[in-house]
């Protein structure tokens, strides 16, 4: 969750953005890096944390490093267990994956990242870094375009002011303008593409999902490495991901 810079926000504010941190992958995490992530200051941050221990929504190391606690993991399995809104969106993105033969992701924005709900691996060899729970930059992806896509150009500006747009690859779009005309063909042909952009040799198509309103919440994608498909052939199959998502419309709120 890099990138916040304000420690602004009450005090509810303050502890989601710190458990947020606490439990993202690669826990354990030390105090300072999610101090930091969760642009909480340390004093605050130390009393929350130990807070959340005590009440088993995290689990301490012992040597200042946090992890998710029993309580979340319980809270985290009651919200998907037997819940049909996540069977529909596990069987979208598990039948892309079958249809294309690619990586598929369901997104969503959290905050200043894309965090991926459910990966299906695909049928391919080549295995792709992105899973349950991973986070991912907004600038840099076909789903984090996709919710960009969505913003008005206030927003936009504050975001990436704040963000910045740092490169990821030599493909990353770090200017603002070009990332605005690249903003602008999402809206008009409804998806987004990422060609190696956030990672050397791998290319993302994306389409947005939007909430019941209309508004868009983050995005379908596949995924491939640029020597298994040609970008024409991966192109081509936009009408696939741009079903997908229309399919879970209204489903995320």
């Amino acid at each position: 969750m890099t990138g916040r810079t304000s420690d602004a926000g009450n005090a509810t504010e303050k502890a989601l953005r710190l458990l947020e941190a606490a439990a993202a992958p690669g826990y354990p995490h030390r105090l300072a890096a999610i101090v930091k992530d969760a642009a909480v200051p340390k004093a605050s941050a130390h009393r929350i944390l130990q807070n959340l221990v005590e009440n088993s929504f995290l689990a301490g190391d012992g040597n200042t490093g946090y992890g998710p606690g029993p309580r979340l993991r319980a809270l985290a399995a009651q919200v998907t267990r037997g819940c049909p809104e996540d069977q529909v969106m596990r069987d979208e993105i598990e039948g892309l994956s079958a249809r294309t033969g690619h990586a598929a992701q369901l997104g969503v924005r959290t905050g200043d990242f894309v965090t991926c709900l459910i990966s299906a691996p695909g049928s391919h060899a080549v295995r792709l870094a992105v899973h349950d729970g991973t986070h991912l930059p907004l600038h840099a992806t076909a789903i984090g375009k996709c919710v960009l896509a969505g913003l008005g150009d206030d927003e936009l500006v504050g975001l990436t002011t704040r963000l910045g747009l740092p490169a990821r690859t030599a493909n990353t779009i770090t200017d603002l303008d070009a990332l605005r005309g690249d903003l602008t063909g999402v809206r008009e042909k409804g998806f987004a593409l990422d060609d190696e952009e956030n990672e050397q040799n791998v290319r993302c198509l994306a389409a947005p999902v939007r909430d019941s309103r209309g508004a868009v919440v983050g995005g379908v994608s596949i995924s491939t490495v640029t020597f298994l498909e040609s970008r024409e052939e991966f192109l081509a199959r936009v009408d696939q991901v741009r079903m997908t998502a229309e399919a879970l419309f209204g489903i995320l709120h």
